[in-house]
C-alpha cells in the first residue's frame, strides 16, 4: 500500500537496506548525490544538443530512455475495422494483448495495452523523471530486486509527498508501473517479452511499427513504435547494456544475450542499416525445453526420444542441423538432458544460449576484443573466440563437451577431438545432411570426409506446415556409418523420418546404435528390443502425465538406469489403471 508522508521540500532521504543505512544529501555545487555505500539509482543524464553519433564517438552518455509513452492503441480499435480473435493479461492489473483482424486489409495486429495516463498523470510522470535524473545519479546496483525497488519506489513515495500530495492511490500504482517497466525491465517492449506466446520481437526501423512472431499467428505488427532515431538510438544503447556488449558508430553490429538468456542482435543507427537502428530480440522461456515438452509439442515421438537417450548413454556424436528459427538450440537442450548428472559438461558458445540443469557444468562463451587487430594473431587485443574456447575446453577434460554451433576454423580442431573419442553435442546451420557436408569439407571449416565418420548421428529439425499452422518437427535422424573410398561418399543409415501426411515421426531403418550397444553391454538384439521398447514407454508415459521438469525426469531416469523391469512393471500398472 502506498503511503503519502507529507514533509519538507526534498533534501535528504535514508533508509535500511539489509542493515545499511542509504541515504542521500547535498553534495558539492548544491546537487544531490547518494553515499558512496549506497545503492545508486539513476544513470546521469547529458541535457545538451549534441547529435547521439557525436556523443557515442566522445564516449559520453547516451540520451535518458525514460520514461517512454505507453502503448498506443491502433486508430478506431474498439469500431466495427477490427475483429477481436484473442486476448489475455500478461501483467494482472496492468497489461493485457488483443489479437486483431483488420476486416479491410485482412491482417493480424497485436494491440498491447497498458495503462491510460491522463494529462495529470503524465505531468506528474514527467517531474518525477527530471526529480530522479537529478537527484540520483547512479543506476541500481544492488544485489537483489526487491532492495532496488524498495528503494526506488521510496524515492518516488518522497517526491509525490513533496510536489503531488493530493495524488490519489491509482495514479501511484501507474506510475510505479512504468518506473519499474523502464528501470528493471525493457522499457517500451518490455510487457512483449514478458508474453509467453511471442518467440521474435523485431524492430526494423525508424516510424516502423515492431513485428512479434506469436506461437500461434506467427508474424504480426504490433502497435508499438519508436518514433524518432534519437529515441531507437538511446533505446539500443540500452539493449548492448542489458546484453554486457558495447555497440557504437564505430562497431555498429550487436550480438549478445540478455541477463534472462534472450538472444539479441541489433545495429546502430543508418550505418548498416538504412531505416535507422534496428534490433530482433528471440525469447527463450525461463526453463529450457525437455524431452517431454518435445513430445508434447509434436517436434518429436517417443520411439525417437528413446533412440537419442540411448545414444547420449552410450556417447556418440550428435549434430542437430537446421535453418534459423528450426529449434535446434531448443532440441540441444533437450537432448543433452540425457547427459548423466555428474558429468562433467562444458559448452562453448558465441552467446549464451544453453541451459542446463547438471551442476558439474562450464558454461564459456566468447568475448569481444577492442582496438585494431594484432599482427601477430589477427584480433583485437582481448578477444577469446570459439577456438580459444575449444583449445580451453579440451585441457579440461570434459565427459562432454557442447557446442552452440559448428561454423568456423575451430571446428576442424573439433571433429579431431571427436575422431580421438571426445563425446560431442553441437548444432549446424544446414537444411540436409548432403549441405552439412558441403558446408564442413569446404572454407572456412575444411574437413576431410574421412574424418566427418567420427559424427555419429544428425538430426534434421525444420520449421514445417501442418494444417496451414507452422510448426517445428525432427524430419530427420541419420545415422553416419562410415566413408567409401571409391566414391568418396559419407555412408549413412536413415533411423527416422517425418512423415507429412500422418504427422508422425516414423521408424523406419535398423540402427547400428543397436549393433554398437549390443558390443558394449553384451545384451542380444533381443535385449536390446526389449530395452529401447521399454524406454518408449516411460517416455510416452512422462508424456501423457505431463511430466515436463527436468528434476522429475532425471528421476525417472535414475529409477530407469537402478532396476529398468521394476519401473517399467509400475507404469504399465499405473497406465492400464488409468483406461
Amino acid at each position: 500500500m502506498w503511503t503519502l508522508r507529507k514533509k519538507a521540500p526534498l533534501k535528504t532521504f535514508s533508509r535500511k537496506v539489509r542493515g545499511e543505512t542509504v541515504a542521500g544529501g547535498n553534495g558539492e555545487n548544491g546537487k544531490h548525490y547518494l553515499s558512496r555505500n549506497s545503492i545508486p539509482i539513476v544513470p546521469p543524464v547529458r541535457n545538451d544538443d549534441k547529435f547521439l553519433s557525436s556523443r557515442i564517438r566522445s564516449g559520453g552518455p547516451v540520451t535518458d530512455f525514460f520514461p517512454q509513452e505507453p502503448s498506443q492503441k491502433f486508430d478506431n480499435e474498439g469500431g466495427e475495422r477490427y475483429e477481436l480473435l484473442n486476448s489475455y493479461v500478461i501483467t494482472e492489473g496492468y497489461s493485457s494483448v488483443r489479437i486483431l483482424k483488420d476486416r479491410i486489409t485482412l491482417g493480424l495486429l497485436y494491440s498491447l495495452i497498458e495503462p491510460d495516463l491522463s494529462n495529470e498523470d503524465s505531468e506528474f510522470l514527467g517531474q518525477l523523471k527530471k526529480s530522479l535524473t537529478t537527484v540520483l545519479r547512479y543506476p541500481l546496483r544492488s544485489s537483489e530486486l526487491s532492495d532496488r525497488k524498495e528503494l526506488l519506489r521510496d524515492a518516488i513515495i518522497d517526491f509525490a509527498s513533496t510536489r503531488f500530495a493530493n495524488v490519489d492511490q491509482g495514479t501511484l500504482r501507474k506510475v510505479e508501473y512504468y518506473v519499474f517497466r523502464d528501470f528493471f525491465g525493457y522499457g517500451i517492449v518490455d510487457q512483449i517479452i514478458r508474453d509467453e506466446n511471442v518467440e521474435d520481437i523485431s524492430c526494423n526501423g525508424v516510424g516502423i511499427p515492431i513485428f512479434v512472431y506469436h506461437k500461434k499467428y506467427e508474424n504480426i505488427r504490433t502497435n508499438i513504435v519508436f518514433r524518432t532515431s534519437q529515441e531507437l538510438n538511446s533505446y539500443i544503447v540500452r539493449l548492448s547494456q542489458k546484453g554486457r556488449r558495447q555497440i557504437s558508430v564505430a562497431d555498429p553490429i550487436l550480438n549478445a544475450s540478455t541477463p534472462e538468456g534472450h538472444r539479441l542482435n541489433a545495429t546502430l543507427g543508418n550505418e548498416v542499416t538504412t531505416r535507422g537502428g534496428s534490433f530482433t530480440i528471440r525469447v527463450f522461456g525461463k526453463k529450457p525445453f525437455t524431452p517431454v515438452d518435445l513430445i508434447i509439442n509434436g517436434t518429436i515421438s517417443p520411439e525417437a526420444t528413446a533412440y537419442l537417450w540411448l545414444s547420449v548413454e552410450l556417447g556418440k556424436n550428435t549434430i542437430v542441423i537446421g535453418g534459423t528459427g528450426a529449434g535446434k538450440t531448443s532440441t540441444l537442450n533437450a537432448v543433452s538432458i540425457f547427459i548423466p548428472s555428474n558429468d562433467k559438461i562444458v559448452s562453448i558458445e558465441d552467446t549464451r544460449e544453453i541451459k542446463l540443469p547438471h551442476s558439474n557444468w562450464i558454461a564459456s562463451v566468447i568475448r569481444s576484443g577492442i582496438g585494431e587487430s594484432q599482427y601477430a594473431t589477427g584480433k583485437p587485443t582481448g578477444e577469446i573466440d570459439m577456438f580459444d574456447l575449444l583449445r580451453s575446453a579440451l585441457r579440461q577434460r570434459p565427459d562432454v563437451l557442447i557446442v552452440g554451433e559448428v561454423r568456423g576454423k575451430e571446428s576442424y580442431n573439433l571433429f579431431q577431438a571427436m575422431s580421438t573419442g571426445q563425446v560431442t553435442l553441437a548444432t549446424m546451420h544446414a537444411d540436409s545432411i548432403n549441405s552439412m557436408i558441403s558446408r564442413l569439407e569446404n572454407q572456412p571449416i575444411g574437413i576431410p570426409r574421412i574424418m566427418m565418420t567420427s559424427l555419429n548421428n544428425v538430426i534434421t529439425q525444420a520449421q514445417v506446415k501442418v494444417k496451414g499452422r507452422t510448426v517445428r518437427r525432427v524430419t530427420d535422424i541419420t545415422e553416419v556409418t562410415g566413408y567409401d573410398d571409391v566414391t568418396d561418399a559419407i555412408t549413412t543409415n536413415r533411423v527416422f523420418t517425418w512423415n507429412k501426411e500422418t504427422d508422425r515421426i516414423e521408424f523406419v531403418g535398423r540402427p547400428n546404435l543397436f549393433t554398437d550397444a549390443s558390443y558394449i553391454s553384451n545384451l542380444s538384439h533381443k535385449d536390446l528390443a526389449t530395452d529401447f521398447e521399454m524406454r518408449t514407454v516411460l517416455m510416452r508415459y512422462l508424456a501423457l502425465n505431463n511430466v515436463r521438469d527436468s528434476g522429475s525426469i532425471w528421476n525417472y531416469i535414475a529409477k530407469y538406469r537402478e532396476d529398468p523391469i521394476a519401473l517399467y512393471n509400475k507404469i504399465i500398472s499405473e497406465m492400464q489403471g488409468s483406461t
